[in-house]
């Protein structure tokens, strides 16, 4: 290994694979059934959840089990590891920092486990700069104090085209005050301690979706940001959004556009389009 401090994270936080492998990040996948066939989330298309959820289709989501922790921090420290930070996905939202937590008791190496508060991209952002941290020659503590200031201070915003996903996957939050008028809505929403929040409710998409660019330069303002764009089944508009964005905010350092895997897509629905706002370090 290239250091002594090794970075997980786990599948929720949908880095490019290229850009996790340079950092020296693992990946422990997030646990996804399909029509009651439980697989890792990298087995699982997303094309493939999101045909599921359209046909009604049970589709439902796990945390990695502490056995599955325990087996990665085993193997990080018989290839050198003196240490493991392990950046996840909010405490609020999934069980997946408490197995590590679990899994770090009889670890054979210290293990730090952090839980950001956020998901997707925002936890990605964060699992970064623990791992650049550490290529920095930064030791376990401060590189899990980077995480947790990077996470702190981004900020997740995102449309859905229909609220029921979430209702269904039981993660719907404070957002839960909209359902009454779902039907004459289009719901903005963020993630504000831990969990999902409403922000705003708009009368149709295109405004919708205007709103939330309008939002993300807000929030960017005149920092350095790097920027994410994740959807579900809606490549064309993440793409026409990353692009007006990278035009209106003027310090944006580096951009990322994905569609989400289906751990996210089962409770977010077809439709979906979000952006992290990640200001740097």
């Amino acid at each position: 290994m290239g250091s002594v401090v090794a970075v997980v994270t786990d599948s929720t936080s949908y880095l490019p694979a290229e850009l996790a492998g340079r950092h020296g990040l693992t990946v422990v996948p997030m646990q996804i059934a399909v029509g009651g066939t439980v697989r890792d989330e990298g087995d699982v298309t997303t094309g493939e959840a999101a045909r599921a959820l359209k046909d009604r289709r049970p589709v439902t989501t796990s945390r990695p089990a502490p056995e599955r922790f325990a087996g990665v921090y085993r193997a990080l420290a018989d290839a050198g590891a003196a240490a493991v930070v392990s950046v996840h996905l909010s405490a609020a939202m999934s069980g997946t920092a408490q197995a590590a937590r679990l899994a770090a008791e009889a670890a054979p190496v210290p293990v730090r486990v952090v839980d950001t508060g956020t998901i997707g991209l925002g936890l990605g952002f964060a699992a970064l700069s623990a791992a650049a941290a550490v290529l920095r020659g930064a030791g376990a503590d401060e590189a899990a104090e980077a995480a947790t200031r990077r996470a702190d201070r981004s900020r997740s915003l995102f449309y859905v085209d229909t609220l029921e996903h979430l209702r269904r996957g039981g993660r719907i939050g404070a957002a839960a005050t909209l359902l009454g008028s779902a039907l004459m809505v289009k719901p903005l929403l963020g993630i504000a301690d831990g969990r999902i929040a409403p922000l705003e409710k708009v009368r149709t998409s295109a405004r919708a979706l205007a709103r939330l660019e309008e939002i993300a330069v807000a929030e960017a303002g005149d920092r350095r940001v790097d920027l994410g764009v994740q959807h579900l089944a809606a490549a064309a508009r993440a793409e026409s959004l990353a692009v007006r964005l990278r035009a209106r905010i003027p310090h944006v350092v580096d951009v990322y556009v994905g569609e989400v895997g289906p751990v996210i897509g089962a409770h977010v629905g077809p439709g979906m389009l979000g952006v992290v706002i990640a200001p740097q370090p």
